[in-house]
């Protein structure tokens, strides 16, 4: 028998790591409920929908899966794991072996006296409303058991059918269907359709279309298979495009006033090209909030329980989905349900330090430090994809900003602040956003601060403040302290550009040529359009003793650029070692000589440019110097003496043609005599 109903606390989420469980909304003020941003901030992040949801996102390849055949997919024996048997009131273990004995499918929670039945409730044959003919159980969720069916209405077509209500209440049952026939009109082409509610023997069921392929969960479970049984994470790229694909969707639901709730590896199946959200059974109505909210432990965000489900929280299950696939996350529904693995003790962040920046914000402790729209967290993600696909791939993957100008033109000798790309800032934005890069511009500090400090004081979150106090510092010569707020803008915005390169810059003007080099290279690599980035990566490289670095950062400026010649001119100085580097090589010299004379150059230039090698080629055979092979030549002189006098003195004449001044043509001509070869005539 049943032992006495206790009245039991709220049910949290279960411990059951597999299991999507319900949560009441009990509790929560009036104010949470009232809307998914009462009492919390708004998007700050100006972003638009970019309409591109190909898997793969146009950058990653990703092998399509296939739909299988339905049957295929029916359980020859459906059970639940012991171990994954729990009270849907208290959360207590159920249906637990004891004294050598099986536990019980069915039976009652020895804790708090309510019923608890993991033993499929439709069997194979039977038929659903008259309509649905059951082929078999597909899986056990939180709300009981999936089946598979046909629909003998429409052409045999297969359906899922998945339990709503449980409850010998008719009436429940019908207030409980009701309430859900919104889910009828989602559609969209990454969500599972609705076609249908029904009832059958006291309980409700959705009816969903079929979708074949596998899960995200599969297909991980898949590689740990192949992997011996131990994890084998997805490559990043691949887990990135996953969520930049299905991103979407949620974005959809959200403009629909409803939340997702349970989003997790499960939920989400690949077929053929492309996802699909899945199990819409915990859908939560925003303007409903008296509703149970589901979710699975290592997935669901902390404030659940207390304030209810929001955007926000919604977009945290989609940071830990990510997490989960790229990393071997061990402890994330224990030690780790809320937090991240120690970035230094993760190989993945070390060398991706975006995607963790990205993973930090999407998981904050607060809700309001988090993605405040699918919208903002895709854009942020699609730059941290072609980082990740730059690295990779090693070509560029440039993509315009919607947050950012691009850098202004400009061939730096130095860190210039004022090359540094410029917040887009739009007719909507409060005055002083529009007004505080003039106030930079004409050194107006007073003012800015002003301005800027009645920002923050209306939205603690807007970090466009920060980055106008970063530029200001820069222009004012603190490099420290324009760090700091910089590195505020890079973690509100981990996938731009901008900020990385600002870094570059405040980093180099402190002295901190490492680090600098760091950032300028980031930036270079994913987008070569960033010429100032190439430049600065050449001369931080430089300033280490990095000669060969430093040529390969003058390679990214690309030929399409105005700044190509300026690049090559910088590359064949540096080669040549006129240009700070130490030492010289005679390969280096030749390969500057054919650079140089590959290169389209005015005469004067050219000259200059010339007698710069052939003055280093001097210096280097004079210092005993040999060059391989011995017939080599450098712009049609020998790499002897004699040869290499001559061709030097030629090139003294040819410039002194072009001198601006007698002085300067007399100082030039007595140079050619003092280094033209000695002869008997």
């Amino acid at each position: 028998m049943a032992p006495a109903r206790a009245d039991a606390a709220s049910a949290s989420v279960s411990a059951d790591a597999k299991e999507s469980v319900p949560v009441s909304s009990a509790g929560m003020s009036d104010q949470t409920m009232a809307s998914p941003g009462a009492g919390r901030r708004a998007a700050t992040t100006r972003t638009r929908p970019s309409g591109r949801s190909r898997l793969g996102a146009g950058l990653v390849e990703i092998p399509s899966i296939e739909s299988r055949d339905p049957s295929a997919a029916v359980l020859a024996a459906p059970s639940v794991p012991e171990s994954r048997r729990f009270c849907g009131r208290c959360d207590a273990p159920v249906g637990r072996a004891r004294d050598g004995e099986p536990g019980r499918a069915e039976g009652f929670c020895r804790k708090c006296g309510a019923p608890f039945s993991f033993a499929p409730k439709l069997l194979a044959g039977d038929v659903v409303a008259g309509q649905y003919e059951v082929a078999g159980c597909l899986a056990h969720g939180g709300m009981g058991w999936v089946y598979l069916a046909r629909d003998r209405n429409v052409s045999d077509r297969w359906v899922v059918l998945k339990g709503l209500l449980n409850t010998g209440d008719d009436d429940a049952m019908t207030a409980a269907l009701a309430e859900r026939r919104f889910l009828a009109e989602v559609e969209h082409e990454h969500v599972v359709k609705i076609y249908n509610f029904v009832q059958h023997e006291n309980s409700g069921y959705i009816v969903m279309e079929f979708v074949g392929g596998q899960s995200l969960k599969q297909i991980l479970a898949a590689r740990r298979e192949r992997n011996g049984g131990e994890p084998d994470p997805l490559p990043v790229a691949q887990a990135i495009a996953y969520m930049i694909a299905i991103l979407p969707a949620l974005g959809y639901l959200h403009g629909r006033g409803l939340l997702f709730c349970d989003f997790k590896l499960d939920n989400v199946i690949q077929t053929g090209d492309s996802l699909k959200l899945i199990d819409l059974g915990g859908v939560y109505r925003i303007d409903e909030p008296a509703s149970a909210v589901f979710g699975t432990v290592g997935y669901q965000a902390p404030e659940i329980a207390t304030a209810g489900p929001s955007v926000p929280s919604d977009l945290f299950t989609v940071a830990r989905t990510l997490a989960i696939m790229c990393l071997d996350f061990r402890g994330y529904q224990g030690a780790l349900k809320f937090t991240l693995p120690p970035a230094e003790s993760t190989p993945l962040f070390a060398r991706y330090d975006s995607l963790y920046r990205f993973l930090l914000k999407g998981t904050a402790p607060s809700r309001d430090d988090r993605f405040q729209s699918a919208e903002e967290m895709e854009e942020q993600l699609r730059g941290v994809l072609r980082e990740v696909v730059a690295d990779q791939q090693g070509s560029p993957v440039a993509a315009p900003s919607t947050l950012f100008t691009e850098s202004l033109r400009g061939v730096p000798e130095q860190a210039d602040s004022r090359l540094l790309p410029r917040l887009r800032v739009s007719s909507d934005d409060r005055a002083e956003l529009r007004l505080a890069a003039a106030m930079i511009d004409a050194g107006d500090w007073a003012a800015l601060d002003e301005c800027l400090g009645e920002i923050e004081a209306d939205d603690p979150w807007e970090w466009r403040t920060s980055w106008y106090r970063g530029i200001a510092a820069l222009a004012r010569e603190d490099p420290v302290s324009a760090g700091a707020g910089l590195t505020t803008v890079y973690e509100a915005v981990p996938g731009e550009l901008a900020p990385k390169l600002a870094l570059g810059v405040a980093c180099e003007l402190a002295g901190g040529f490492r680090a600098a080099a760091a950032w300028y290279d980031i930036v270079s690599r994913t987008d070569n359009s960033y010429t100032s980035a190439s430049f600065g990566l050449a001369r931080c490289r430089l300033a280490t003793g990095d000669r060969d670095g430093a040529v390969a950062a003058y390679d990214r400026v690309p030929d399409t650029s105005s700044a190509y010649t300026d690049a090559q001119i910088a590359r064949i100085r540096c080669l040549g070692g006129s240009s700070g580097a130490a030492g010289r090589r005679a390969a280096d010299l030749l390969a500057a000589g054919a650079n140089l004379e590959a290169l389209s150059l005015g005469g004067e230039q050219r000259i200059r440019l010339g007698g710069e090698l052939l003055e280093s080629a001097l210096s280097l055979v004079q210092g005993g110097g040999r060059a391989t092979p011995d017939d080599a030549q450098l712009l049609g002189c020998r790499l002897v003496e004699r040869d290499l006098r001559g061709g030097l003195e030629q090139s003294y004449r040819s410039l002194a043609r072009y001198a601006p001044s007698s002085a300067e043509r007399y100082r030039l001509v007595d140079q050619a005599n003092h280094v033209r070869p000695r002869t008997w005539t």
